[in-house]
């Protein structure tokens, strides 16, 4: 585990803890509030105890972690640990306390087990799921933690230790918390030897036990745990081989040792260095990959260096001279790199005539749709990395495959990384075997002398072979291997590590197979998560297989669930049918455009799938009315072509205005970069974005700032930052996704809202904001395609009426079309293709789940539009109440009357469970929505505590 772990595990977003990482959540978007109120003295949750067990044998170790938190505050809170991993090490299993027994997890897949997740969290019932983010960092969200209560999670990881001088190595980091009350730590070790430790426990005594394994045990209360405890066991020097049996299948990994000797190779004239000039790349060990370079380009010589920084997009290639190994321009312009934005690390071009790449990146791409470039058939890329939360898989495996390798600098060990990278040992040239198959190598380049290769067996006896290079000379070498070996349960999860890093080198293109290895094996992946659930109803209501313990009562509710499912779809295109000819009455009506008489307001009852809440409506039309929103007795829903539709309404269009309403946040910031110049304020931001890393109200404002002083580069380039603030954060990315799109580069936004969608498939929300964003793009085929999946799924109840807002842009994208952009509508039901122009329309939506947003226009005869009075005298029309997060909720009028409209946002409220302060709301403006002289804004502001209401702007129709 590695030792920044002790920084990171306990990310508990139950209170803004200190700005460690920038995988922490953003404090003013996740702080939890209790129905509709936030106390203002929240207080952290904490870890109570910790018992570590760690199981050594051979050169693979799996460690157990049980966490015991407390919760000080009076309510649940939902626990939020954010925790990265070395390389080669792997989560095996982790469990969570039910009823006071702990119940281990079972696979899911990734988008599906947050879906769940958040789905039973809403019913205040005990879930939990750990799920890789990128690279091998994972979050783990547990709920509840009750108020003064307590929960368990118990946490399993393997790995492989490194060798080195005879011993193996085995690191464990103990400051996990300032204090806890109870510390515990069991080590096993099988093997020869005594071991021996160093660290802040002292001295540590072991005890032979039986079947030639050591045992020690510490216990401490009121611990303060600090630094690393580090365990040297002696390694053998002959090769060892463990096995597993596993689904069916025999698995097998074999150490080797082999001649640590390298020798120097042959450096190219001409290098390409790849430095990633990101955000995340500030927290590099950025002086100690200059140790290791200057001696790399020492050892070059004379030689050209072409360099290109990689951020939100590649820079141009900026060529420096070495001359006699002085590269100290070279050195200098990489000192003086801002590092700022996403990390878009495939977006660049290779150089024919490059002898070799070095990408110096800690591997979190997580911006831009490129795939990473294919290198020459003569061509390597080396990869350097030196940041401990980094996805050094990735890097492997794209070094790997060009033949080069992933090299790791350590502070501690200058000069260590330049020596990897300037020599070659051992090379594994190919492996084979007879009796085993599906060999897999942990490096084609290993260092420390230990090479591991892992596989399956077809015979219970097998003979492998190796073919080694060593200093230019060929070599064979041939181990005898046996299913009869001492087991571990290492065995077959390594092979699937080893499998697992290969496939992630073309990640888009290897998803399904990522997605089968990890259900296989039980672990969390890029494809797959882990999940606890409390009861049995709810593994079979979402198709999750539960523990053995359960699965005998799963399997007798599956059948009746199985029954209830049957022709869900046709009834959501049935019920979304009906819905939408109830509009088109609404449309096709003439409503008066008179001043209404006032009588006197009425209290109403408004219901969804929040508690219901009485509201006051404003005066109602004095003259009856035809009912709109019900569908008239043996009516039938019209099916006009769109071209006979395309001039209908919108009359007034040409004659409306938009005004917006500036929203500015009162930050401290924003006084000082409101006074910069064009010239300064990029200066300015960065003076102040240490201040205010985890924020991304932060980089909106200064985003925004930059636009309206005409820096358009450097505000996408600020914008980016937000795909490197929370891993994985799906409100965070469509908060970026929606300024992309007000900024007008579409092109960017549709990435960012694709791993949305995969995030939140379960979101229709996620189909939609993709639609509109091709729709921008001009991509007219794939924006009716993505808007009519967002009317055709089933989704949860608290959804409301998303389908018809979905209908509405669907069909004013067909008409607006142009002929060449030939739209296949045929799998469109013909009821829902009709498209109904409007003077304007007003949308809002937010970024929270489980809060309630309001949309009010006021129209010139003083007549408010709201979720207590969806219809106006004039024919305003809002659509129902949604209150259990992001919307959309959407105003429309056919034909407006001249005057003034005002449009305001409300915060009615909150029920979200974590950590969470001011959300973004999103209004966009248009009028002449469905005719071809459309036009819209967009406008984005945040609101924070309940009941603020903020006028957004107006319309005016002259």
């Amino acid at each position: 585990m590695s030792p920044r772990l002790l920084a990171l595990i306990l990310l508990v977003c139950s209170a803004a803890a200190p700005a460690l990482a920038t995988s922490m959540l953003p404090p003013e978007r996740h702080r939890p509030l209790p129905p509709l109120m936030q106390s203002a003295a929240e207080k952290p949750i904490t870890l109570q105890s910790l018992h570590i067990d760690a199981d050594i044998s051979g050169g693979l170790a799996e460690t157990t972690v049980r966490m015991v938190f407390f919760n000080p505050n009076p309510r649940p809170l939902e626990g939020n640990l954010q925790f990265p991993l070395l390389e080669g090490q792997q989560i095996s299993a982790f469990a969570l306390d039910i009823d006071g027994v702990l119940r281990p997890a079972v696979t899911v897949e990734k988008a599906k087990g947050r879906q769940v997740f958040e789905a039973i969290e809403r019913q205040r019932v005990d879930p939990a799921l750990l799920e890789q983010t990128q690279g091998n960092n994972f979050k783990l969200r547990v709920y509840p933690i009750a108020g003064g209560g307590t929960r368990t999670v118990e946490l399993k990881y393997t790995e492989a230790l490194m060798r080195a001088d005879g011993n193996w190595h085995y690191r464990l980091p103990l400051a996990y918390a300032d204090t806890m009350q109870e510390f515990g730590l069991g080590i096993r070790i099988g093997g020869v030897g005594m071991p021996v430790v160093n660290g802040a426990l002292g001295t540590v005594k072991f005890d032979q036990q039986d079947a030639g394994y050591l045992t020690a045990r510490v216990r401490k209360n009121s611990f303060k745990p600090s630094g690393v405890l580090t365990v040297q066991v002696p390694a053998s020097a002959r090769p060892q081989t463990f096995v597993q049996e596993h689904d069916g299948d025999s698995y097998f990994v074999t150490e080797i040792p082999v001649p640590a000797m390298r020798s120097l190779r042959r450096l190219p004239s001409t290098v390409g260095l790849l430095w990633d000039s990101s955000g995340s790349g500030a927290g590099r060990q950025r002086e100690a990959e200059m140790v290791e370079l200057g001696r790399y380009f020492s050892a070059l010589g004379n030689a050209e260096v072409r360099l290109t920084r990689l951020r939100d997009r590649a820079e141009p290639v900026k060529k420096f001279r070495i001359v006699d190994g002085n590269w100290d321009k070279l050195r200098a312009a990489l000192e003086g790199t801002v590092y700022d934005g996403a990390s878009a690390l495939a977006a660049w071009t290779p150089q024919a005539d490059v002898g070799e790449y070095l990408l110096v990146s800690d591997g979190l791409l997580n911006y831009g749709a490129a795939r990473f470039p294919e290198l020459g058939p003569k061509q390597r890329l080396y990869a350097l990395n030196s940041s401990l939360a980094a996805d050094s898989t990735r890097l492997s495996a794209l070094a790997e495959r060009s033949g080069g390798r992933l090299v790791q600098v350590d502070p501690q060990k200058p000069g260590a990384a330049a020596e990897s990278l300037l020599t070659e040992g051992t090379h594994v040239d190919r492996v084979g075997a007879v009796g085993a198959t599906e060999l897999v190598v942990e490096s084609i380049d290993p260092e420390n002398g230990l090479v591991r290769v892992a596989g399956k067996f077809l015979n219970p006896r097998a003979q492998l072979t190796l073919s080694l290079m060593q200093d230019g000379k060929p070599s064979q070498l041939r181990v005898d291997l046996s299913a009869g070996a001492a087991p571990h349960p290492f065995a077959g999860r390594l092979w699937a590590a080893y499998k697992l890093r290969a496939l992630e080198a073309d990640l888009e293109a290897n998803r399904a197979a990522i997605r089968r290895l990890g259900t296989k094996f039980g672990i969390p992946t890029r494809e797959t998560s882990l999940i606890v659930l409390d009861r049995i109803e709810d593994y079979v209501r979402h198709d999750i297989l539960p523990p053995p313990a359960l699965r005998a009562d799963y399997a007798r509710l599956s059948g009746e669930r199985d029954q209830r499912r049957l022709g869900m779809r046709e009834k959501q295109l049935e019920r979304v049918a009906r819905e939408f000819q109830q509009k088109i009455v609404w449309w096709e009506k003439t409503y008066p455009k008179g001043r209404p008489l006032k009588i006197a307001t009425e209290r109403v009852e408004v219901t969804g799938s929040a508690p219901a809440r009485a509201v006051m409506a404003p005066p109602p039309s004095p003259v009856p009315a035809p009912a709109p929103m019900a569908e008239p007795a043996g009516s039938a829903a019209p099916t006009l072509a769109h071209s006979a539709q395309r001039n209908k309404g919108g009359e007034a269009a040409s004659g409306i205005g938009i005004t917006l309403q500036k929203w500015r946040s009162d930050a401290p910031y924003i006084t000082r970069m409101n006074a910069a110049t064009a010239a300064t304020i990029y200066q300015v931001y960065l003076d102040e974005k240490p201040s205010y890393l985890n924020s991304s109200a932060f980089y909106v404002d200064a985003a925004d700032m930059l636009l309206d002083k005409g820096q358009r580069d450097l505000a996408l380039r600020v914008l980016s930052n937000l795909a490197e603030m929370d891993l994985e954060n799906r409100h965070v990315l469509r908060i970026l996704g929606y300024r992309l799109m007000q900024a007008g580069a579409p092109a960017l936004a549709i990435p960012v809202l694709e791993k949305v969608q995969l995030l939140a498939e379960e979101e229709p929300q996620s189909f939609r904001d993709l639609g509109l964003a091709h729709a921008a793009a001009g991509h007219h085929q794939q924006a009716v395609d993505q808007l009519y999946e967002t009317v055709i799924r089933p989704w949860d109840s608290r959804f409301a009426e998303i389908e018809l807002i979905a209908l509405s842009e669907m069909n004013a994208i067909i008409a607006a079309a142009p002929a060449r952009a030939n739209i296949d509508t045929s799998r469109i039901d013909p009821r829902l293709l009709r498209n109904m122009p409007l003077d304007v329309r007003a949308v809002l939506t937010w970024d929270a789940d489980n809060s309630d947003m309001d949309l009010w226009v006021t129209d010139p005869n003083g007549e408010r539009c709201y979720y207590g009075h969806r219809l106006t005298y004039q024919g305003g029309r809002m659509t129902r109440d949604f209150t259990g997060g992001y919307g959309p909720e959407e105003f429309s009028l056919r034909n407006a009357k001249p005057g003034k409209y005002k449009i305001e946002a409300n915060f009615y409220g909150s029920r979200q469970q974590v950590v969470a302060g001011a959300t973004t709301l999103q209004v966009k403006l248009t009028t002449g929505f469905g005719t071809a002289k459309a036009k819209e804004q967009m406008l984005m502001l945040r609101l924070s505590g309940d009941g603020r209401t903020v006028r957004v702007g107006e319309f005016e129709v002259r």
